[in-house]
């Protein structure tokens, strides 16, 4: 799903929201997270999982064409974990006939 089909189905199941007003929310939650996430703060959203930022170190990777040694500077990287109810909804059992 991307952001486009997430606002039309937002759209379709509040009927009595405007698409502008339905967008702008869509897009406030996203800035909001980013800029936690840039604050290294974490977010957790209960049921669903928490966004953090994890640090990677420097390291020596290879140049896959060539193989030569390439150094790779430390940075941050955003990190997800699922929370319990969504890791129970994805590993739950489809009834029989219903396999995707």
């Amino acid at each position: 799903m991307v952001k486009s089909e997430l606002i039309a189905r937002l759209a379709e199941l509040n009927p009595h929201l405007y698409q502008r007003d339905i967008e702008r929310i869509v897009a406030t939650i996203f800035e909001e997270i980013s800029a936690a996430l840039a604050r290294r703060d974490r977010v957790e959203l209960r049921g669903f999982g928490a966004f953090s930022v994890k640090r990677r170190a420097a390291r020596t990777a290879r140049n896959p064409r060539t193989g030569a040694a390439v150094q790779v500077k430390a940075k941050h990287v955003p990190f997800f974990k699922t929370g319990k109810e969504l890791r129970l909804a994805l590993n739950a059992e489809t009834p029989a006939g219903n396999a995707s």
